[in-house]
């Protein structure tokens, strides 16, 4: 406001130095800050604090697009018009023709079975009601198919988008006024943190955080060159693709996995009945169930995730569960119990069980509480930052790039604030120290030191 003598910008000025400038070189700037902080100490760069929130978008949560209902929809629509399409060729006698006769699948087969209809008909004596059939379905049924088309590639491999804001996915926030869990459009924002700086961040359009792990680890590597040794997560991150992953690049997974919370309480591991304390003979490969019946192997199953990872399951089965008096305790099948095992999971799970339960694991896992949870309330809570101002991925990557830069750089200066007054107060002291005698007021004198 100075060097511009209190002239205010135009907003459209802002915007396009926020939009347009920032949109190919932002990633670099927030890198070189980052590593200016390596540069001078203040972060190692060899552990990741990794936590995710999710930040409303700006867009009417009202104009929602549900991949169910379009699908539903396309699929009533095709056959609406299949049967349309069958009428017409009946009712003009069609059938002895050179028109095909199979039932159309996608836009493209009905778009060609008109063709051919309109064709045949051209130079026949056809009835007005007929024509106004087909022309209907020309424009409104293919119309409609078509943006439904368009809808389904949209979204991707999403469950919705909006309409105003074609990126973000509708996902259930936290932040709602009247706690009534209501989905809205927004964007998954992951950070990595270390001593409370961000030295990674990305949005996701994917509600869970299981997913976007992997693809995030690779987006750091990218951006300094290396990768860290050591990565910190709750249980929101943990699948036996993402242990995989990290096991095999050299990385610690201090992540936690669903129930490791629950494992360490008194009631679960009493509890003979779940399938987990069930004992196992690795030899024979069998279970042993409370009434000390085997279960027998069955077969393998392939289990294939959203992102196309392939897991084995184990199936084991009891032979004989009538007449057992601990059944209604045991299970509530009608048939013998089946137990379904992940032999190669369950290693992994032992694995980071120890490393969890390890004195460093327990560092670890006290002091992510105070790292990205921490950023997040900084940001979100004393920000006051609960909604994206930029429409699209582009925008918010730009948007959030700028709220985390922001969040080092004045963490830095506090830090620096700090630093000085201490070094000016520790100094101070020292000097006066040596001049026992020399009778002075030091919070004036630190004070005077202070302002120059």
């Amino acid at each position: 406001m100075w060097l511009g003598g209190c002239i205010k910008p135009d907003f459209r000025t802002i915007n396009y130095f926020r939009g347009k400038r920032l949109k190919d070189s932002f990633q670099d700037i927030f890198t070189q800050v980052v590593e200016l902080l390596h540069k001078h100490g203040f972060v190692s760069l060899d552990t990741q604090y990794i936590d995710g929130t999710k930040i409303e978008s700006m867009a009417n949560k009202y104009t929602f697009v549900w991949r169910g209902s379009v699908e539903k929809n396309d699929t009533r629509l095709k056959e609406k018009t299949r049967i349309v399409l069958q009428q017409i060729q009946q009712q003009i006698a069609l059938e002895e023709s050179d028109i095909d006769m199979t039932p159309p699948v996608d836009i493209d087969d009905f778009e060609n079975r008109i063709k051919e209809i309109k064709k045949q008909i051209e130079n026949r004596d056809v009835p007005k009601r007929l024509h106004n059939k087909i022309e209907k379905v020309s424009s409104v049924n293919i119309g409609k198919m078509r943006t439904y088309r368009e809808q389904l590639d949209k979204m991707d491999d999403r469950n919705s988008f909006s309409k105003t804001d074609e990126d973000a996915t509708f996902m259930r926030m936290k932040e709602d006024a009247m706690l009534n869990g209501q989905l809205k459009p927004g964007y998954n924002i992951q950070i990595a943190t270390e001593n409370q700086f961000i030295t990674n961040y990305a949005i996701f359009q994917r509600p869970t955080d299981t997913r976007t792990l992997l693809p995030f680890l690779e987006m750091f590597k990218r951006r300094y060159g290396k990768q860290s040794g050591t990565v910190v997560a709750d249980s929101g991150y943990g699948s036996e693709e993402n242990y995989e992953y990290m096991f095999s690049h050299g990385i610690t997974p201090f992540v936690k996995y669903n129930y490791f919370h629950k494992e360490q309480k008194r009631g679960y591991r009493n509890n003979p009945f779940i399938s987990a304390n069930f004992f196992y003979n690795r030899e024979k490969n069998y279970y042993v169930c409370p009434m000390g019946q085997h279960m027998d192997f069955v077969r393998d199953e392939k289990r294939k995730s959203d992102t196309g990872y392939i897991g084995i399951v184990s199936i084991y089965k009891a032979v004989r569960c009538d007449g057992c008096p601990l059944r209604n305790m045991c299970h509530k099948s009608k048939n013998n119990r089946r137990i379904e095992v992940n032999h190669h999971l369950n290693r992994y799970k032992e694995e980071i069980r120890n490393l969890l339960n390890s004195e460093i694991g327990i560092y670890h896992r006290r002091k992510r509480c105070i790292e990205p949870e921490a950023v997040f309330g900084h940001i979100k809570d004393c920000g006051m930052f609960r909604r994206l101002r930029l429409r699209g991925l582009v925008g918010a990557e730009i948007e959030f790039g700028l709220k985390a830069m922001a969040h080092n750089m004045k963490k830095l200066a506090m830090l620096c604030s700090k630093i000085g007054e201490f070094t000016l107060f520790f100094g101070l002291n020292l000097i006066l120290s040596y001049f026992p005698r020399l009778k002075l007021n030091r919070i004036y004198i630190y004070s005077v030191l202070k302002a120059f």
